[in-house]
């Protein structure tokens, strides 16, 4: 999902200012922010955050790393790696059961939940003159589908395994992140990425507007064989440069998660400030617009961190 794969800490992010009331918790707070590449959507919802979260709890420290998403995400977390991140319910699911073959190795019992978040949108674009326009068509083709063993690497094996198909069917298949696969398909290397992302990525707005591309669609039956966390999805007319006409595909859901070690006082306050903030979130990233308190909890695969229970119940949404 980013050029830079580099498992070593981003920069520290700046602080700008927010009209937040700093909120008492422990000295010397520490919240490190798993997101995902730099070109993807996770990223730029954890510097929001992380801005939030350093202007609004009194003497926290943040910063943002880039991973590969969802999975390394979460076996940071269960580490005790970082303090909160942003991962596919899909992969929360499988990471929670201890999916092996979905890369944990055992159950991550020690996940917490903080909030659904907002919606990734299977997003498959081509090059146009692929001749490629529904998944079935990706047969005989060259397609990266994100770092291996990525969220949006399940979601492609999911998606292809829904219609009979297999890696085995394409010519090629990568396993890159957004921005990397992008250039090649600008450099006619790859006839197409998948993507699991908000709407609007940055990688693919790049890519529609550099060379003529074609968003595939993904037939809603296929979220009716897969079912939860899948859903069937539009992505809207002119989400895209050249995309006139809405395309169908699919939908999970992303959530915000912690873990048990980390103090209640600081799950509260990651909790309360991430709700009271959210038109500053969405100045981050359009896709936060679709976080809402009304479904915070919907669909939470694992357990909410007591913190988080408490403000939950402050806010009348658990009695």
């Amino acid at each position: 999902m980013t050029i830079s794969l580099t498992r070593g800490f981003r920069a520290l992010v700046a602080c700008t200012a927010l009209t937040v009331v700093p909120m008492a918790a422990q000295a010397e707070q520490f919240i490190n922010i798993l997101t995902g590449g730099t070109s993807g959507v996770y990223y730029p919802i954890g510097v929001g955050l992380s801005k939030i979260y350093a202007d609004g709890i009194e003497g926290a420290r943040t910063q943002v790393q880039a991973t590969k998403a969802s999975v390394e995400n979460l076996n940071l977390l269960q580490q005790g790696k970082g303090e909160f991140a942003i991962a596919l319910g899909d992969s929360v699911k499988l990471a929670w059961e201890g999916n092996a073959d979905a890369g944990f190795n055992a159950p991550l019992t020690k996940l917490r939940g903080i909030a659904a978040a907002y919606p990734n949108y299977i997003q498959i674009a081509a090059s146009a003159g692929s001749g490629i326009t529904t998944v079935a068509d990706l047969k005989g083709k060259s397609i990266s589908v994100g770092a291996a063993k990525s969220g949006t690497e399940l979601n492609a094996r999911a998606i292809l395994g829904a219609l009979d198909m297999s890696y085995d069917d394409l010519s090629k298949t990568e396993y890159l992140p957004f921005a990397e696969s992008v250039e090649l398909m600008k450099n006619r290397q790859l006839d197409a990425t998948l993507q699991s992302a908000g709407l609007g990525v940055s990688s693919l707005k790049d890519l529609a507007t550099s060379v003529p591309t074609t968003i595939v669609s993904v037939p809603a039956e296929v979220a009716e064989t897969l079912g939860a966390p899948y859903l069937a999805a539009t992505i809207p007319a002119g989400t895209y440069e050249g995309q006139t006409e809405d395309i169908p595909t699919l939908a999970v859901g992303n959530f915000f998660l912690t873990h048990e070690g980390v103090d209640d006082e600081t799950a509260y306050l990651m909790t309360k400030l991430l709700f009271e903030n959210l038109p500053a979130l969405t100045a981050a990233h359009q896709a936060a617009s679709a976080i809402s308190l009304d479904t915070a909890l919907d669909g939470m695969p694992v357990p909410l961190h007591p913190g988080a229970e408490r403000y939950y119940r402050e806010a009348g949404l658990i009695q």
